[in-house]
């Protein structure tokens, strides 16, 4: 049986930097701008784009927007509403530029379901927390939420260049701790009640 690590790596890359787009939209954009411009990644034809230094100011401007928003107590709530259908999209073209050079048929499934579902998923996920937080805090504790997130999209961007397949073991287990969080979380609640 042969295995392709190519492809195993391209798809573990898409669905890291997919999965870091559900966290920060525009971090895995501005990482591949920045080591496009200044560094030495090639990119493939479909991402040509990001290889520009004013897209690269544009996408670091986006980022500011993106994190100041999320550090204003009403305003991440709605943002996170907003950034939703993004985050599919982001995760998509993340997940279909990694996997460019397989069957096409295959790239975009896995770009849909594999890189727009995990954005989503993680979007998703990081919303409800925002929304726990702001309806046990007020809001006062989701600037620790949003810098979490930040964190986490620019920690889980830079793992999947460097070690695609750990990235996504890192992400299982983060999925993972995120879902035993709300499953402990809702289970004490409704034990309560």
């Amino acid at each position: 049986m042969h295995i392709d690590y190519q492809l195993l790596e391209s798809i573990a890359l898409g669905l890291g930097l997919s999965v870091a787009a559900g966290f920060r939209i525009f971090v895995p954009f501005l990482v591949l701008s920045v080591t496009s411009v200044f560094g030495p990644l090639a990119l493939n034809d479909s991402l040509n784009w990001l290889d520009n230094p004013d897209v690269l100011i544009g996408l670091a401007v986006a980022v500011v927007i993106e994190i100041l928003s999320y550090s204003v107590p009403w305003l991440d709530n709605l943002t996170d509403v907003l950034a939703v259908p993004l985050a599919a999209i982001a995760g998509t073209v993340l997940m279909a530029s990694a996997t460019g050079h397989i069957d096409p048929f295959l790239q975009w499934g896995l770009a849909i379901v594999a890189g727009g579902g995990s954005a989503v998923t993680v979007k998703g996920l990081s919303g409800l927390t925002r929304f726990f937080s702001t309806a046990t805090t007020g809001g006062l504790a989701n600037f620790l939420v949003a810098i979490g997130e930040l964190i986490a999209a620019v920690g889980i961007t830079v793992l999947s260049f460097t070690l695609p397949i750990l990235g996504v073991i890192a992400i299982a287990f983060l999925l993972l701790g995120l879902f035993l969080f709300w499953f402990f979380r809702l289970r004490k609640n409704y034990v309560k009640n």
